[in-house]
């Protein structure tokens, strides 16, 4: 990765407000990834002030006076545009995707529209309805993954393979979203690769001894595994990488975001989803897999601000 000099990021980056919690189903998460930023903002002996959103965050933004914010919202209402669109009219800049970019990743259908229309590869899906024919779903798609249209965490996320289960996986997930989609379930490995502007981080496999990569896997589980480097060969980390740009670039992505994707069993890739406001806890993805290169917690967010700066 380009070298970056620390000195002139902290001469030009000023007061930072740093936005996590707020009332989506992800807050927890959310606070856990707002306080690690946080506590690396003030050891760099940057200007740092933490907000909790909730209803008066505009009057805690006028009162802070950010020159940037760090988004730190995942979820509703602050990975999907909306916090995006209003720091846009009160003129602040912010880290991470726009507007546009932001609401198209969050909304898994969106995405995958696009990517297929861009010729990317993701799994064959179907949107869900009460009316839906859940055999014949079961029967096209044999094992079916089950997940809210917007969402992260993998929370509402469940694995069947009858009608029955079906159908009562999809009344549980409209818990998390009115929109539910049903994806013909890739078996195969999953990974992650972290994005930061026109650079990669290290690719991530992620194994878990669970169904599949769920909330306890990510956050709970301690028998998780991430492994990094990855050992694929050349050839097709080439494509994974060229895979990775092109889902990045087909929603307008800026700063820093996550691709998640499986290999099937021929070793094709196929697109899960792209996460604009990854975790940012020292356990997460994006900085597990910066630290294995020899970037530290510190210096991932001096790159994350050096990002911004340069846009």
């Amino acid at each position: 990765m380009r070298t970056i000099n620390k000195e002139q990021i902290l001469a030009k980056i000023g007061r930072v407000v740093v936005l996590m919690g707020g009332a989506s189903v992800e807050r927890e998460i959310s606070l856990l990834s707002g306080q690690a930023v946080m506590a690396g903002l003030q050891r760099l002996g940057i200007d740092a002030v933490a907000i909790d959103v909730g209803n008066d965050v505009i009057e805690q933004l006028q009162k802070s006076k950010p020159d940037l914010v760090f988004n730190l919202l995942h979820g509703k209402n602050g990975e999907d545009g909306v916090m995006q669109g209003l720091l846009e009219m009160m003129e602040i800049p912010y880290t991470g995707s726009g507007v546009l970019a932001s609401a198209l990743a969050m909304d898994k259908l969106k995405s995958k529209l696009i990517w297929r229309q861009c010729g990317l590869p993701t799994a064959d899906y179907k949107l869900l309805g009460d009316d839906s024919d859940w055999q014949q779903i079961t029967n096209e798609f044999g094992k079916v993954v089950v997940k809210p249209v917007s969402g992260g965490s993998s929370l509402g996320i469940a694995i069947v393979s009858d009608a029955e289960s079906l159908q009562k996986e999809y009344e549980k997930a409209k818990e998390f979203d009115q929109h539910i989609m049903a994806e013909k379930c890739i078996e195969g490995p999953e990974y992650s690769t972290g994005v930061l502007g026109d650079e990669l981080l290290p690719t991530i496999l992620l194994e878990t001894d669970r169904q599949f990569f769920d909330y306890e896997a990510k956050y709970i589980d301690e028998a998780t595994r991430i492994t990094c480097p990855v050992d694929i060969p050349q050839e097709q980390m080439n494509r994974l990488k060229t895979l990775v740009r092109q889902a990045y670039n087909s929603l307008g992505c800026t700063g820093l975001a996550r691709v998640d994707f499986m290999q099937d069993q021929t070793g094709e890739f196929y697109l899960l989803e792209l996460n604009t406001v990854p975790g940012m806890t020292s356990h997460s993805f994006v900085p597990t897999a910066a630290e294995r290169m020899g970037i530290s917690f510190d210096e991932l967010l001096l790159r994350i601000l050096d990002c911004e700066l340069a846009n």
